[in-house]
């Protein structure tokens, strides 16, 4: 909290006047206290009432109220279970903002991108902030609960949703796609589901995904990008272009890929989430997260040898 709503101060202890004071007023309380003495604090009724008056307006959903539960014995107000998950989504949009990545209130989460075969997959949080060069990135935050191969899964149907029309596309563009297997990939971005959803991206590609790892060791870290690189070659990796001079242009396609980066929270929380602590698939090396998500050898490099080419030819 302290992070996503007073990034500049060097502690917490404004924020910590002010959830006293909000709970003098019946507006917070505390749920529970960690193990690290950390404490977890939730709205209280009168508190929930108050903050959907003045963030439902703006179209900013809110959480269900977590109501006080006690024990059916001792009538001991009991601390509902404490989602580490849920703290870690949080903690990464603390990191992100705190870097001037994002406006505290531009953050979403549990988005969901309903696919074809009507399955939902929901974005642990997603982050607008054009100001930093990043109009719209999708963020799973993973503390390897997971398997490998399940994050796999879900970078294909991020890339699916990326192919998919919307419902009221026009007869002959959705005649098209059903002419022939990949012809989505003659359809413009701008008539895509995914561009009446989000913002355009500024660079090629599908919309910029990020694994974000917690409270997980190096290791296992390291094994689970091999398996994402590996296994999800097909999603995230640019294609050569199809050129009359494939020995003088070197420059990639990057337009039907879904570009993915990775990093820790513990990185984010030690170096900032505006330094080199972020790795794009298929590369080797940190880079701060722009350079991370633009694309060098890409279409204007390409646009620059086939010229060169022509010009030799």
């Amino acid at each position: 909290m302290w992070k996503l709503t007073r990034p500049g101060n060097q502690h917490d202890k404004l924020v910590r006047d002010t959830l006293l004071d909000l709970e003098d007023h019946d507006l917070v309380r505390i749920e529970a206290v960690r193990e690290d003495q950390r404490q977890v604090w939730v709205l209280t009724k009168r508190g929930h009432r108050e903050a959907k008056k003045l963030l439902e307006p703006k179209g900013i959903r809110i959480s269900a109220l977590r109501e006080k539960k006690y024990d059916p014995v001792t009538g001991k107000l009991l601390g509902a279970s404490y989602d580490d998950h849920a703290a870690a989504v949080t903690s990464t949009a603390a990191e992100l903002h705190r870097a001037g990545i994002g406006h505290r209130l531009g953050f979403q989460t549990e988005i969901g991108h309903r696919l074809a075969d009507g399955y939902v997959q929901r974005a642990d949080l997603v982050v607008r902030a054009p100001e930093a060069g990043v109009p719209v990135m999708l963020l799973e935050i993973d503390r390897r609960s997971e398997d490998a191969h399940d994050l796999v899964q879900k970078m294909c149907r991020y890339w699916e949703w990326g192919r998919w029309l919307p419902k009221d596309a026009a007869k002959r563009t959705v005649d098209l796609v059903r002419s022939r297997p990949g012809a989505i990939e003659d359809v413009g971005h701008e008539l895509r589901l995914w561009r009446r959803v989000y913002p355009p991206t500024g660079r090629e590609g599908l919309v910029p995904l990020a694994f974000v790892f917690a409270d997980t060791t190096e290791a296992k870290v390291a094994n689970t990008v091999a398996v994402l690189e590996e296994a999800g070659h097909r999603y995230w990796a640019p294609r050569r272009y199809d050129t009359l001079y494939p020995k003088a242009v070197t420059a990639r396609d990057y337009r039907q890929a879904v570009p993915v980066v990775v990093t820790t929270l513990e990185q984010l929380q030690e170096h900032g989430a505006g330094a080199a602590v972020w790795r794009r698939l298929g590369r080797t090396g940190e880079q701060t997260l722009t350079d991370a998500l633009d694309n060098p050898d890409g279409h204007a490099l390409y646009l620059a040898q086939e010229a060169r080419a022509d010009a030799e030819d």
